[in-house]
């Protein structure tokens, strides 16, 4: 019996389908495209209404195609009633250690639902996980939840409030894709910076064991919300000057005005989101900064709207992810006044042009520099993807997955740098 297993969203789904493909491969053939398949797994996404439409009509067409169709991740839960008409079985992110017990029921028939609430440590199952061998990159979930109440997110109905993993399992899990030739370790969860905060230590902690892991490697820590890393800012930096972890960090603001912000319930200002990126400048050369920003938030007015778009222009983040508001069902956002979406759009272009200026323009003052770059995985056209030490993707034409090597950057736009290497 084969099964295929499609994957939308964050990188926390990307680690929770490579646990799915392991659990799935001891009993089933996992299938290289639909065609081949009697089952479909889909691991969906619901941050947005758009992506919750688009997996929703796959699911449809799956189900004409005569797939029984299993749905796992945060769907199963933000837009339960909806995928329940059409899918087979519905399994929670919590319960997905139960993914071989749902094909197995609804391959007799019955309709199945997976989604009482589970305090699984995700971690203690890494020897299950089955990655796909095309890169050099790992992906280690450290927590799953959050600590947020965030008044316009539906990912807490689906992932529920922090559990953090144990540090022990982590270390042996990176302790074991090293040994196996993985070279950069992508550390996920909805809120790094909360990491350990309902265990009594941090993410700090953390990344201070990881450091002390022999071998050559590099450590990318995922999404932490500056309420958090504001808290523990000076332990995070000292953890940050070890040479295994890339000098990035990614700290979404959300909104340049303080008055939205505490509409959005963020539990952070401003002058937090400041303050942490002029104190991991302070500390390092070369930091590269990505941040989020919501557009057309309800209560975002028009001189909201110029303060993100001032705030942006002061401190030039590297990446800017511009996400236009999208009410979701049960928040306490999708009961204000939604705007228009001509201004969410207007607001988007505006927006999107100013961080692309930036963008080349930060990275134009690398043209002429040497550096070394760990190659990570196969990019377009026959070229390689390599990571400064800052994290910065250098476009390469030679070289091997998982080597370090040295470049000069010989070319720049706004999202890349091109390397020759020497």
């Amino acid at each position: 019996m084969k099964v295929y297993l499609e994957t939308y969203g964050c990188t926390m789904n990307q680690a929770d389908s490579d646990l799915i493909r392991g659990i799935l491969s001891r009993k089933y053939q996992l299938a290289n495209s639909i065609d081949e398949a009697k089952i479909a797994v889909i691991n969906t996404c619901g941050v947005i209404e758009f992506t919750e439409r688009k997996i929703l009509r796959r699911m449809e067409e799956l189900k004409r195609m005569g797939k029984i169709v299993i749905a796992a991740g945060c769907l199963t839960r933000i837009a339960r009633d909806k995928v329940l008409k059409i899918c087979d079985a519905l399994v929670s992110p919590d319960n997905i250690h139960l993914i071989d017990e749902a094909v197995e029921r609804a391959l007799n028939g019955e309709k199945v639902e997976l989604l009482s609430l589970n305090r699984i440590d995700k971690a203690c199952m890494y020897r299950l996980k089955r990655r796909l061998n095309d890169n050099a990159i790992a992906i280690v979930s450290i927590s799953e939840g959050c600590l947020g109440k965030c008044s316009y997110c539906a990912t807490k109905m689906a992932r529920g409030h922090l559990r953090s993993f144990s540090i022990e399992n982590i270390i042996s899990e990176i302790r074991d894709v090293i040994s196996i030739g993985y070279k950069e370790i992508q550390l996920t969860s909805q809120d790094t910076g909360a990491y350990g905060l309902d265990r009594g230590y941090t993410l700090a902690d953390l990344l201070e064991k990881i450091s002390e892991i022999e071998g050559e490697f590099r450590v990318r820590v995922g999404m932490m919300n500056p309420q958090h890393a504001i808290n523990i800012l000076d332990d995070l930096i000292n953890a940050f000057s070890s040479e295994k972890i890339y000098k990035f960090i990614h700290i979404p603001v959300q909104s340049g005005d303080n008055k939205v912000l505490e509409d959005m319930r963020r539990g952070y200002t401003v002058e937090d989101f400041i303050e942490i990126v002029k104190s991991f400048r302070k500390h390092f050369d070369d930091v590269t900064l990505s941040t989020d920003i919501i557009v057309g938030f309800p209560t975002e007015s028009e001189e909201s709207f110029w303060k993100s778009y001032e705030l942006i222009k002061e401190v030039k983040p590297d990446i800017v992810n511009i996400t236009r508001f999208s009410p979701r069902k049960g928040t306490l956002a999708a009961k204000m006044k939604d705007i228009p979406d001509w201004i969410k759009k207007e607001r988007s272009r505006k927006l999107t042009e100013l961080t692309r200026k930036i963008g080349l323009e930060n990275n134009i003052k690398f043209v002429g520099r040497r550096k070394r770059v760990l190659i990570t995985r196969r990019g377009k056209e026959n070229t390689l993807l390599s990571r400064t030490d800052s994290y910065r993707p250098v476009i390469i034409d030679k070289g091997y997955i998982g080597e370090f090597t040295n470049v000069k950057i010989c070319g720049a736009t706004f999202n890349y740098l091109k390397g020759l290497v020497l």
